[in-house]
């Protein structure tokens, strides 16, 4: 059997504490009092992933089955599911993974994106689930088709990035794995991946984490100087490199994007989260849900009172949109059109960042 030894003692002491019924939360060492509003939102919303999901064991309404039902198990998993679990929760995500491991899910390169047609963007995403899912899947047969996978899927994130790119695009990843450009929107899905499969022993070369860092850095709307300093500090992340414009969705994921590969103490994640600040998330941002999802990551990851400040803003915002049925669905264009699953998958991973479940929130 393989086992993720990924849990902090503060994780540990919330499966003890929630076992006997009580809630707990952790942000860097602190304790939290829970949001009972915040515990039934999650709680409808999880129900309602359970009846979108099919015969065939993805969970999805609008196609993209791979990346879908990949949203759907870490939602499940953030919030304390397990596959081994006795639960329809349980039973979900063991069905959902059998299906994301089906042979017909992903190619022989590795690659997740084709049969789904979610391209790099639904890569990313199973990449991620199955890495945070490795040493979790419920039964030892599991995990090893986890672990054969995963490597698989690395592998494959890793050669895309070493195409021949222009300057500009060096480092990061686009809509295909033979893409010739990059934006920070694809590959920050990569990044956590990558993350995560490091934080699990996979192989992953340090160049590759070393190019996206000088990509990363290349998308932060405020050139720097020799030394990594940026000549205005407070400033944001575009959707592509050499770009002036930033927007709250691609600061927030370059936020994020710069913590997974390790640069907690770069002045381009000081000034990010100071922008971000200034720029709280609003309810008409295209990609909304997209956004406060890194928003609520890399703040978190940023501790004490900024952390708390944003976990309440997240939860005010997203609160008032929940639908009756316990969905969430996006005021419109791409995010509403990608469907219910993905919009409520979202908002729980939103939510459910205090709770340290998905190795990937943890620092």
């Amino acid at each position: 059997m393989i086992l993720k030894l990924s849990h902090s003692p503060c994780v540990l002491v919330f499966i003890l504490v929630v076992a006997q019924g009580v809630g707990v939360s952790c942000v860097h060492g602190q304790t939290n009092s829970p949001d009972p509003r915040v515990d039934a939102a999650i709680a409808k919303a999880t129900s309602f992933l359970l009846t979108q999901q099919q015969a065939s064991g993805a969970i999805t309404d609008r196609g993209h089955e791979n990346a879908m039902t990949a949203l759907a198990v870490m939602a499940f998993a953030a919030v304390g599911h397990q596959p081994s679990d006795p639960t329809p929760e349980g039973a979900a995500m063991k069905k959902g993974l059998r299906y994301v491991l089906g042979p017909d899910r992903q190619d022989k390169a590795g690659y997740f994106g084709a049969s789904d047609g979610s391209r790099m963007y639904g890569h990313g995403i199973v990449s991620l689930m199955l890495t945070e899912m490795l040493g979790m899947g419920g039964d030892d047969q599991t995990d090893e088709a986890i672990h054969k996978s995963c490597q698989k899927a690395i592998d494959l994130i890793v050669r895309s990035q070493r195409i021949k790119k222009a300057a500009f695009a060096r480092g990061g990843w686009r809509y295909t794995p033979d893409a010739t450009d990059s934006d920070l929107s694809v590959s920050v899905w990569q990044l956590m991946a990558l993350r995560s499969a490091k934080n699990d022993g996979l192989d992953v070369p340090a160049s590759t984490i070393d190019d996206a860092i000088v990509y990363l850095v290349r998308s932060f709307t405020s050139p720097v100087d020799t030394n990594g300093k940026p000549r205005q500090e407070k400033s944001g992340f575009s959707y592509e490199a050499n770009n002036d414009n930033p927007t709250f969705t691609m600061t927030a994921a370059g936020l994020l994007a710069m913590q997974v590969c390790g640069q907690y103490d770069s002045p381009l994640v000081a000034g990010a989260t100071e922008w971000l600040q200034e720029h709280p998330p609003e309810w008409n941002e295209r990609f909304v849900l997209y956004g406060i999802y890194y928003y609520a990551q890399g703040m978190h990851q940023r501790g004490g009172e900024i952390a708390e400040n944003a976990a309440k803003l997240v939860a005010d915002k997203l609160l008032e949109k929940q639908l009756p049925e316990g969905a969430w669905l996006s005021p419109g264009g791409e995010e509403q059109n990608a469907g219910k699953v993905y919009c409520t998958a979202m908002a729980i991973l939103s939510l459910s960042v205090k709770h340290h479940y998905l190795p990937i929130y943890q620092r």
